[in-house]
């Protein structure tokens, strides 16, 4: 039953309902390589699954929640048509690699990877002699993890680069690994992404992650592609966030803060 813009109810009809939904099926369907093995993965009669499509017949209430959550959908998927929904399917949950991919987005605890600021540091992919330390911030929105920050100025300007701040800007999703945590992270409407590892290590203060950064680009003889990686969170403490602020940009080794320069084993090739 719905309600009209004068108040008044409209009564649905059946056929229109299975009609609906039969439609939206298809959609979800056309998602997968095969309906039988969509048929098989949803426990459903091939010869049913049929009859859903066609709008002959409509699913038991237990039936539609498995295919709601199947294909990540809610049951308005019975009154609009699924173009008009504001699903949170997305690439990674593509039934084809959501259990490869997508699985577990939604899961990072707070005690694996918390919110907050992070100040980085890494080998320059530009400047091998140089270390650049940089600011970023974590956050969770519509139950994922997002990464969100600045390249520092004079990083942008050695790469001849504009230095405003939209060209500035990165962000990236964070996905669960076993031992950690991974992030794919890109520019605005660009083709070149960075791929970031972290582990967390044991310490005293628990708030380092160690791991690599690689980017995206062709080889060259001088340039960088791959680097260790350390995070250190600042949570949401102003002092040491503005601190960390006033850092970013390119240091010299002896330069950087010591426990970074441990954990990035300087001396160490990095294979």
């Amino acid at each position: 039953m719905n309600i009209n813009a004068s108040g008044q109810e409209n009564q649905v009809n059946p056929a229109e309902l299975r009609k609906m939904f039969g439609a939206n099926l298809r959609v979800l369907a056309d998602t997968f390589p095969s309906v039988s093995q969509l048929c098989r993965e949803l426990g459903i009669n091939r010869t049913q699954f049929n009859r859903y499509l066609s709008g002959e017949s409509f699913p038991r209430p237990d039936v539609l929640y498995r295919i709601c959550t199947f294909f990540n959908v809610d049951a308005r998927i019975l009154l609009e048509p699924i173009d008009s929904l504001a699903t949170e399917r997305g690439v990674l949950n593509h039934p084809l690699i959501k259990d490869y991919v997508g699985t577990g987005m939604t899961d990072i605890p707070q005690d694996v990877f918390p919110d907050g600021f992070y100040r980085f540091s890494r080998r320059s992919f530009t400047e091998s002699d140089l270390i650049i330390i940089g600011l970023i911030y974590v956050f969770r929105k519509d139950q994922h993890t997002f990464i969100r920050g600045y390249e520092a100025k004079e990083a942008m300007r050695q790469q001849g680069l504009p230095t405003d701040p939209e060209t500035r800007e990165f962000r990236g999703v964070v996905l669960p690994q076993e031992d950690g945590v991974a992030a794919l992270v890109s520019h605005k409407a660009t083709m070149a992404t960075s791929f970031n590892y972290l582990s967390r290590v044991a310490s005293f203060q628990n708030h380092y992650w160690i791991g690599y950064a690689t980017r995206t680009v062709r080889e060259t003889i001088n340039g960088r592609r791959a680097a260790r990686l350390v995070y250190e969170h600042l949570g949401n403490n102003t002092g040491a966030i503005l601190e960390a602020a006033r850092s970013v940009g390119f240091c010299s080794p002896e330069e950087l803060f010591p426990y970074h320069r441990k954990l990035l084993q300087l001396d160490r090739p990095f294979a």
